[in-house]
């Protein structure tokens, strides 16, 4: 605001553009960024995994449901079960999940996010973190530079004053208006912002997801603690926040090898075998020329007059001609010919 600028500092409206800019950079880095995503499990890599299965779990009888199919893994001290992905076919990694929304297990998943249309896992949750942390400030300043503001043109001309007045009648009149619109939507929206960036610094401190507090997994009947808690809110925030970051195993160029063979065998063409006979079969088991040559776009040789389809049985030695055929000679006729 030009006037803020000028009757306090002209560093308020830069350090709000600052706060915007950062705001807008760390939610445009969790929207594009790689969440975690695990690659699925080739089909030779399915098919092993369903050989170990069998093996570990038998033949489980008809009628029977099967054991459910979990693997134990310790962490500090502590038993974690890795459970399968039907659609995956993996084992998903410890504090993973199949998120519903994008079809994909993500490590260490958080949630899926609508607001910035991706999930939140390993790989972006810091940048998720400084995007809710950033746009708590950004509000939190605007509403209060707007109630001074509104406090420093009331001090002038009096609050009902400011908020009678018309356009024209003072160069910054509609921003009064504007300014105590914002003033109202600011108050709340800070309930939902910033109560999303206390939930997400309290679990921050503990190095629990959000997936893991709604499930109850550290704080259930069972009283389990927190394997992966340091025990210190310093060490868990740099865990979290400070951490190194596992490359991406996306191959974002990378071609899906089942579904170009299937498209390999789709393009390819029939074989000789798998077409179907083009002509028509005699009683003497060859076949007769006269359909090919039509489907060539040549004419018959002999006879434009179709004879009548006669079954074995009823097809006589020594056939009489009638008026209007032509004779068709027979291959041991033309035999003897030659």
């Amino acid at each position: 605001c030009r006037y803020l600028a000028v009757q306090l500092s002209p560093a308020i409206p830069v350090f709000a553009a600052v706060l915007f800019l950062f705001a807008m950079a760390t939610l445009l880095r969790t929207s594009f960024s790689d969440p975690g995503v695990i690659p699925r499990a080739l089909p030779d890599e399915a098919a092993f995994i369903e050989m170990e299965i069998e093996a570990t779990n038998g033949t489980v009888p008809q009628g029977q449901r099967p054991p459910p199919r979990i693997k134990n893994f310790q962490i500090n001290n502590q038993i974690v079960k890795l459970k399968y992905c039907y659609t995956c076919k993996i084992f998903r990694p410890p504090r993973a999940s199949h998120c519903s929304i994008c079809d994909n297990c993500v490590e260490r998943f958080d949630h899926h996010c609508p607001w910035v249309g991706n999930c939140v896992g390993k790989r972006n949750y810091r940048y998720f973190y400084l995007f809710i942390l950033s746009l708590s400030l950004l509000t939190i300043y605007i509403f209060t530079f707007n109630i001074v503001y509104v406090a420093l043109k009331s001090l002038k001309i009096g609050f009902l004053n400011t908020l009678k007045e018309t356009p024209g009648t003072y160069p910054s009149t509609s921003l009064t208006v504007l300014t105590v619109l914002e003033v109202l939507i600011c108050f709340f929206t800070l309930w939902s912002v910033v109560g999303l960036t206390g939930f997400h610094t309290f679990l921050v401190a503990l190095n629990q997801t959000t997936n893991e507090d709604i499930k109850g997994s550290w704080t259930g009947k069972n009283r389990v603690q927190n394997p992966y808690s340091h025990g210190n809110i310093v060490k868990n925030c740099c865990e979290v926040l400070c951490g190194p970051l596992p490359p991406s195993v996306l191959d974002r160029r990378g071609i899906l090898q089942q579904e170009e063979s299937t498209a390999q065998e789709e393009s390819c063409p029939r074989g000789p075998s798998a077409q179907e006979p083009t002509a028509a079969q005699g009683p003497d088991g060859q076949a007769e020329e006269s359909s090919a040559q039509q489907k060539d776009g040549s004419l018959p040789h002999l006879s434009a007059v179709p004879a009548p389809s006669l079954s074995n049985a009823e097809m006589p030695e020594e056939k009489q001609l009638t008026s209007g055929e032509l004779p068709v000679p027979s291959q041991d006729a033309g035999q003897a010919e030659h």
